[in-house]
């Protein structure tokens, strides 16, 4: 068995239902604390009483994913974080480190950045969307995203914006698992017939649902590496170990991966709509301040102005494969 990628029609969701809640991907309830004291106010949004179809679920995680990568590409091409001494320093860039920076710290999020563009070619393959990113639009994946005041002026104004981030990615996805694997077994309300975006008139079989599962969890486990990874890029110490309000020691600080609070990724089978996914990313959607267009594929393609060769040969790997 293998993963449909044929290209198809799109799934016509679009970005109205995405902000109604149709297909919002978003940050759950303990993230909504972090983003409000970097001065953005939570959204509830009010979802149908029904459970999550496998085509909104892509749909939200490439949403997710091109926020993703407009955060990572928009920090290593601004020079008030890049220039950071915990990043490229005084003058240096994500290409040129300088003196006074450090190379492996950007490097992490040099590779975090090629991972997300990954995740979303994989995502716009599923969903039956061109690889060149000319379809997003009109399949509900906005190409502006809005920040709060002061994110990418400052290192110290990006890393909980970061970390809250990769906190409910890896939330959403391990809800995603969840949902998948309840649809494979027909539990919980979810219907085992899920139509097959990247290609009209077909459904996904059972096998394409558990290892849709297997992937987002595949996924989760990366989005984790970046939450780590992030904290670790602050230089503290054991007796002073917050920066930028956050407790950053360890780097690692959890023992399991947790949804964050999250129920459902659009519509939660208990009827709580404020436990979605879909409640708190109103903020980066809905126009406001500080906005930030996303990256076009054909920027994504290569990156060469913020990621180093040597870091670029050696970030790879592939889906994983059925059982």
């Amino acid at each position: 068995m293998a993963l449909n990628l044929g290209i198809g029609t799109g799934n016509g969701v679009n970005r109205r239902s995405f902000l109604t809640g149709a297909t919002m991907f978003g940050l759950g309830a303990a993230t909504v604390g972090v983003i409000d004291g970097c001065g953005m106010g939570s959204k509830m949004v009010s979802a149908a009483n029904m459970t999550d179809p496998a085509a909104d679920i892509l749909t939200a995680a490439l949403i997710a994913e091109s926020l993703a990568i407009t955060t990572y590409y928009t920090a290593l091409s601004s020079t008030g974080v890049i220039t950071d001494s915990n990043l490229a320093g005084a003058g240096g860039t994500a290409t040129n480190v300088s003196a006074t920076g450090n190379a492996i710290n950007v490097a992490y999020l040099q590779g975090a950045l090629l991972e997300e563009v990954s995740h979303a070619q994989l995502l716009r393959s599923l969903l039956g969307l061109p690889t060149d990113g000319s379809g997003d639009g009109a399949a509900g994946v906005p190409q502006t995203f809005y920040y709060p005041t002061g994110t990418f002026s400052t290192l110290q104004g990006f890393m909980p914006v970061l970390v809250a981030l990769e906190t409910a990615f890896v939330g959403a996805y391990m809800t995603a698992v969840e949902e998948f694997a309840s649809m494979a077994a027909g539990y919980n309300g979810f219907s085992a017939t899920q139509s097959n975006p990247a290609m009209a008139g077909s459904n996904l079989s059972q096998a394409d649902l558990i290892l849709y599962a297997k992937v987002a969890s595949s996924i989760l486990g990366v989005e984790a590496e970046h939450r780590a990874l992030a904290r670790a890029i602050p230089a503290v110490t054991l007796s002073s170990p917050n920066y930028a309000g956050i407790n950053v020691v360890p780097a690692n600080n959890v023992n399991y991966e947790i949804t964050d609070g999250l129920t459902g990724l659009i519509v939660s089978v208990s009827g709580d709509t404020s436990t979605t996914a879909a409640a708190a990313l109103g903020s980066f959607i809905s126009a406001g301040t500080n906005p930030v267009s996303v990256p076009t594929v054909a920027a994504q393609s290569s990156f060469s102005t913020v990621v180093t060769s040597s870091v670029a040969s050696n970030v790879s790997g592939s889906i994983p494969a059925a059982e």
